[in-house]
């Protein structure tokens, strides 16, 4: 009889102990997606903030605005429906990128861009545009430039689109979009890739590009950090700007990229 009663204790220990265990275990999980929410619903608040309020003054600031404002709705739907720390993360991501575009639209205007935004390993492995280039693929034109312009009024603030690499800078086009969209780039986004940026510092290489995003990122994290080194020896230091001058572009099909 005594035995059955300790038995019987003990089972009512492990039960009662399991339930709290459980019981614990979700309150915590319950904290830490209103914790991840309420990061993200005030980065989307800050987003919302400049995209009310800023007005852009030429064609690149108003350009980069309304890649902001896509951004802050997008990021506010995602907030609605976000129903794990992963979702809130994403939504997170989001109101960054927003924040990204109202910070370039800020520089364009010769304003200046507010507090630093959180960093990105992805988006500053992907490197940025240095040097201004011009160059003809499949018989389109297309131009990249660290500085806002006429002729290169929209910005991508870089990261992975579709598992490559798209660096920062300024663009005639927005030719990262349909891979954005469609998630998977088509023929010809090598082609345009290599005459874009070949020999551009801290940027992949073409080859390493098409094998894939890490791949772009390992060896464009290796580039800059080699070139890095470079300056510290040579406040000149040769970045190796590619030719493009001779280059035969007419091989590739470029067309629905």
């Amino acid at each position: 009889m005594g035995t059955a009663i300790v038995l019987i204790v003990l089972l009512v220990l492990v039960v009662g102990g399991a339930a709290y265990l459980v019981n614990t275990q979700a309150k915590a999980k319950r904290q830490r997606l209103e914790d991840a929410k309420a990061d993200a619903r005030r980065l989307v608040e800050r987003l919302g903030g400049q995209v009310l309020n800023l007005v852009g003054t030429d064609t690149a600031s108003q350009q980069a605005l309304a890649d902001a404002s896509e951004r802050y709705t997008a990021a506010g739907s995602q907030m609605e429906q976000a129903q794990t720390i992963e979702q809130a993360k994403l939504v997170k991501e989001t109101a960054v990128e927003g924040l990204y575009y109202v910070r370039a639209a800020r520089l364009a205007m010769g304003m200046d861009p507010g507090p630093e935004l959180p960093r990105d390993p992805e988006r500053e492995n992907a490197g940025a545009v240095t040097e201004h280039r011009s160059v003809e693929v499949e018989g389109q034109h297309y131009e990249a430039s660290p500085e806002p312009g006429a002729n290169t009024p929209h910005y991508y603030p870089g990261g992975r689109v579709a598992g490559r690499p798209v660096p920062q800078g300024w663009y005639s086009e927005p030719w990262w979009k349909p891979a954005l969209v469609a998630g998977a780039w088509g023929l010809g986004s090598m082609l345009l890739f290599s005459a874009m940026f070949s020999g551009m510092a801290g940027i992949a290489s073409a080859d390493a590009w098409a094998s894939g995003y890490n791949a772009g990122q390992e060896e464009a994290a290796a580039d800059a950090g080699a070139d890095g080194g470079d300056a510290g020896g040579d406040a000149g230091g040769d970045f190796g700007g590619g030719d493009f001058g001779g280059g035969d572009f007419g091989g590739g099909d470029f067309g629905g990229f």
